[in-house]
């Protein structure tokens, strides 16, 4: 593995991390509350950032070619299979 790519998998690492973080201050404070230090932020848009992050280094391991997108579609296709049987999440 290269340097380019040992980079972009430990952020997308503290992406993920960014995430779970922004999850549990949507479920302390719920989605439209706002941190004293940013009031024009909700939770739900800092979430939503996190995410965005998230995808962004996505979509630079399948520019490096580390990952494929066709996979990661068909995965997340297969997801949403799983959901339906396991969840009660609408797909």
């Amino acid at each position: 593995m290269n340097e380019q790519t040992m980079e972009t998998l430990r952020i997308l690492q503290e992406e993920c991390a960014e995430v779970i973080q922004a999850i549990s201050k949507v479920f302390r404070f719920g989605l439209h509350a706002t941190h004293p230090d940013t009031p024009n932020q909700t939770n739900l848009y800092r979430l939503q950032e996190e995410l965005g992050d998230i995808l962004a280094m996505i979509e630079l391991l399948d520019k490096q070619g580390v990952v494929d997108s066709n996979i990661l579609l068909q995965c997340k296709l297969d997801k949403f299979i799983k959901l339906k049987k396991w969840s009660n999440i609408d797909t």
